[in-house]
């Protein structure tokens, strides 16, 4: 059977989940949730737990059938959030140390495979002593690479990165989403890390599934902590339709309409993901002429939430795309919205994401 199900069942988790067999799931929630515990059961780390665990066809845990595979039975790459690299050893005998269990016919990554696909290949001879975090954790994800796993397990890889470690780290995660058909359940505080490498997202509050879902649905429901904030935004898949090359700008098209953007290297035909901060989406209640703000869209309000600080949240569709906008409850009453309405949105900055 296609596809990663989980029926966990633990003194302090209860969950029945079924994920994509390929791509990233992000796993979500406060601390005390459950999500490293989570991780653990499917790796075979918590003996106690009781339920089911099948990848993609293969049975590591049954109770009904009494299958309970051992930690080193499964094949399962798991990164943490330190490297935990052999010291005694080089990169290149770190990354080896990790075939050594694995049969050669059942080989999927190759060594050369995993090193090209992290860019280690000029610190293969070096001593991880001498490795920058960013280093670190690439080695650490292609040694996990290297086993040939039918799961990779993240828990946390970049909390103890800073930001420019992180920015280096990024492009190599995408490319094991892109090139590689090994389904990857990573656990993550950050959002910033959520929207942009994460295909599914699930959500966990003490030990249970608080949501799941596509990481473009639930990055923009009101009703989860997501939506709140000054972070909130939404995540959108725009196609590159058009280059002009005399005002720098590129053109992006999606469900909702046309966005312009700044110059983007992006060819023509591929889609991108883009981010929308809900700071930078304002309201209007006609098409505005004569402004400065390039991006205006017709939308329809789905939703709308308060806080205590004054501010009100506002579920936006675009053509079946969900926005936010994030506006005083001043602004909210003189507009006079409600669910239903019809009105412009108009955006005053995008990211592009990948």
């Amino acid at each position: 059977m296609s596809g990663v199900h989980l029926q966990l069942k633990l003194p302090n988790l209860a969950i029945d989940l079924s994920l994509p067999n390929i791509g990233i799931s992000a796993i979500v929630g406060p601390s005390g949730a459950g999500k490293t515990t989570l991780l653990r059961a499917v790796a075979g780390l918590e003996s106690v737990c009781r339920g089911r665990v099948d990848i993609n066809g293969a049975v590591w845990q049954d109770d009904t059938q009494k299958i309970f595979l051992a930690a080193h039975q499964r094949s399962v790459g798991f990164v943490f959030q330190e490297a935990s690299l052999f010291t005694h050893l080089s990169v290149q005998g770190n990354l080896e140390f990790g075939l050594r269990r694995i049969p050669v016919a059942e080989q999927k990554v190759s060594l050369s495979q995993a090193v090209e696909l992290l860019g280690i290949g000029p610190l293969l001879n070096r001593s991880p002593a001498t490795l920058s975090g960013g280093e670190k954790q690439r080695v650490a994800i292609a040694r996990a690479l290297a086993t040939s796993p039918k799961l990779l397990l993240m828990d946390e890889p970049l909390a103890s990165l800073d930001e420019p470690r992180k920015a280096e780290i990024f492009p190599y995660l995408e490319r094991l989403h892109s090139e590689l058909e090994i389904p990857l359940l990573y656990v993550s505080h950050a959002t910033d890390e959520v929207a942009r490498l994460a295909d599914y997202v699930v959500m966990l509050d003490a030990g249970q599934v608080r949501a799941s879902g596509s990481v473009f649905e639930l990055l923009t429901r009101a009703d989860l902590p997501f939506a709140h904030g000054d972070a909130a935004s939404a995540l959108i898949g725009a196609k590159v339709i058009a280059h002009d090359p005399h005002y720098q700008l590129s053109q992006f098209e999606f469900s909702g309409g046309i966005l312009w953007l700044p110059h983007s290297a992006t060819a023509l035909g591929n889609t991108v993901r883009l981010r929308i901060q809900a700071r930078d989406v304002s309201l209007s209640l006609t098409q505005q002429i004569g402004s400065s703000i390039l991006n205006s869209l017709a939308v329809k309000i789905s939703a709308i939430q308060g806080d205590a600080l004054g501010l009100v949240m506002v579920e936006l569709d675009a053509g079946g795309t969900r926005l936010l906008a994030r506006i005083t409850r001043k602004s909210a009453e003189q507009l006079g919205l409600v669910i239903g309405m019809a009105l412009f949105a108009q955006i005053k900055g995008v990211a592009i994401l990948k």
